[in-house]
């Protein structure tokens, strides 16, 4: 599998609506375990080393029908599928009744089935895995109350969006310390032991389906944000972390399976230190939207170790369609920094065609879109070049860069190199809405006594420089607004 490579390239899935486009298309039914060979065909031609496959779990009827009661909910369905009917929506896939496949998608044996066609073209499997809550009609409600932070008729009475009675008892919503509850989901206790040692045990079994799981919002099982979420409801704090005694047992039996945590509020070194393998970098998707090419820089001054455990996205099933935050030049500008990273990278299905429409995770649909020809030859341009090993097996460097007293544009432009052996390769990005220029140094490389052929390797233009200028005066670079150079070195002995 290549899940345990370097620097991994990871796309999501959409499922449901991933096979009822395909079975649309085959004018027959289609699920995980008859997926047509030249899908996962087209998938491997993308040079990815894991597909998630986002929400393959037994789903909740439960939560279809309070989603389906509720305004907010609705009002989100109509925006981005306009003909919605009740029955477009199939219940969040973040309400799980089950951790089984859906049997609509399949069942295990379909997962199984799509797994080895995936491991064939030596693709990961990722799946989900909702850590902080489950839905009301999950089976430990019943056989296992304990697991669940409940409330009292006072607490019912006080704040009824939070807490409801059910045929169990009062019990807390799932939520965050910063938003109201979710009234579909029920707040399991992180707290709990009990609680921990079941999820060890199903983690383990879920580890036996697939490679790695996507953790949603990991960091509300940190202790102090569960206390600071439920206070004494959740009863005594314990002296282990929630995720240090779960990653580590699960991977006792099963120590190449990969974790990955959505995690957002500046809590991404808590959670790698818990034993995470990548989390999401929302830090550089939030100053990749800002414009703002010194934030960046800035943020990529951090140790390399934190760097290698990060995982880089411009777009997911969270946030706004890419095409729709960055125009088309900005978001080539963004792509190119995203996928030439050290750590993960992350692609959504439907990024690649410039999608406009963000789809909620209800629905079993999606409205049509023309695929947009540019945008997905620059992807496919893009991902063919970054499969290269220097960018999987190589060791990453940011480079400094320096312009004039009276022009410092220089400022706008971001510059890394990637080595591996004797092979190089330069990425140089003005992230500027305006012609920046520049010179771009290498410290680290050893460039001196021998001239280098730099080759762009999406123009196709070639340059000859001589290394000991390089390492004296830098490489000068004159970018276009939102422009970028994608360079392979070779020595010229």
């Amino acid at each position: 599998m290549k899940t345990n490579v370097s620097n991994p390239v990871i796309y999501e899935i959409n499922t449901l609506v991933w096979l009822g486009e395909i079975s649309r298309e085959c004018q027959s039914e289609i699920t995980l375990a008859n997926v047509p060979d030249y899908k996962w065909d087209e998938l491997n031609r993308l040079k990815i080393d894991a597909v998630w496959f986002m929400g393959v779990w037994e789903r909740s009827p439960e939560c279809i029908r309070i989603s389906n009661a509720d305004a907010g909910n609705l009002s989100d369905f109509h925006r981005a599928l306009p003909d919605f009917s009740p029955e477009d929506n199939t219940g969040s896939p973040y309400c799980i009744k089950n951790y089984s496949v859906d049997p609509s998608l399949g069942g295990n044996n379909g997962l199984a089935i799509a797994r080895e066609k995936l491991a064939e073209r030596n693709i990961g499997l990722i799946l989900d895995f909702v850590p902080n809550h489950l839905a009301f009609d999950h089976p430990w409600l019943s056989s296992h109350p304990g697991f669940f932070i409940s409330g009292s008729e006072d607490d019912l009475a006080r704040d009824p969006v939070t807490f409801k009675l059910t045929g169990q008892g009062i019990f807390a919503c799932g939520k965050d310390p910063y938003y109201p509850a979710w009234e579909d989901v029920v707040q399991v206790n992180a707290f709990s032991l009990d609680l921990r040692l079941e999820v060890i045990e199903t983690l383990k079994e879920i580890a036996g389906l697939c490679d790695g799981i996507r953790c949603d919002m990991a960091m509300l099982m940190l202790n102090d944000v569960f206390v600071q979420t439920w206070g004494s409801l959740a009863g005594t704090v314990p002296a282990d972390e929630y995720w240090k005694l779960v990653i580590g047992e699960v991977k006792k039996e099963f120590p190449d399976f990969i974790f990955i945590a959505e995690v957002y509020w500046d809590m991404e070194y808590i959670l790698q230190q818990n034993g995470f393998d990548f989390c999401y970098d929302k830090r550089l998707y939030d100053r990749l939207k800002a414009e703002n090419a010194e934030a960046v820089r800035h943020h990529l001054l951090a140790d390399s170790a934190y760097q290698s455990k990060l995982i880089r996205f411009i777009e997911n099933h969270d946030e706004e369609r890419a095409v729709s935050v960055f125009r088309p030049d900005k978001e080539k500008a963004a792509a190119i920094i995203s996928l030439t990273l050290p750590g993960a990278k992350l692609i959504h299905e439907g990024q690649l065609e410039g999608r406009t429409v963000r789809l909620p995770v209800f629905l079993r649909r999606r409205p049509q879109e023309t695929s947009n020809a540019f945008i997905r030859n620059f992807y496919e341009t893009i991902l063919e070049i970054t499969a290269m090993e220097e960018l999987h097996k190589g060791e990453w460097s940011l480079c400094p860069v320096s312009g004039w007293d009276d022009n410092q544009s220089c400022r706008n432009i971001l510059a890394w190199y990637w080595k591996f052996g004797e092979k190089a390769c330069l990425i140089a990005i003005n992230y500027c809405p305006k012609p920046s220029q520049g010179f771009v140094f290498m410290p680290a490389f050893e460039l001196g006594g021998k001239a280098w052929r730099l080759v762009d390797l999406f123009t196709q233009d070639h340059y000859i420089r001589m290394g000991d200028e390089l390492k004296v005066s830098g490489l000068y670079v004159g970018l276009d607004a939102w422009g970028f150079h994608f360079f392979q070195m070779f020595s010229m002995v």
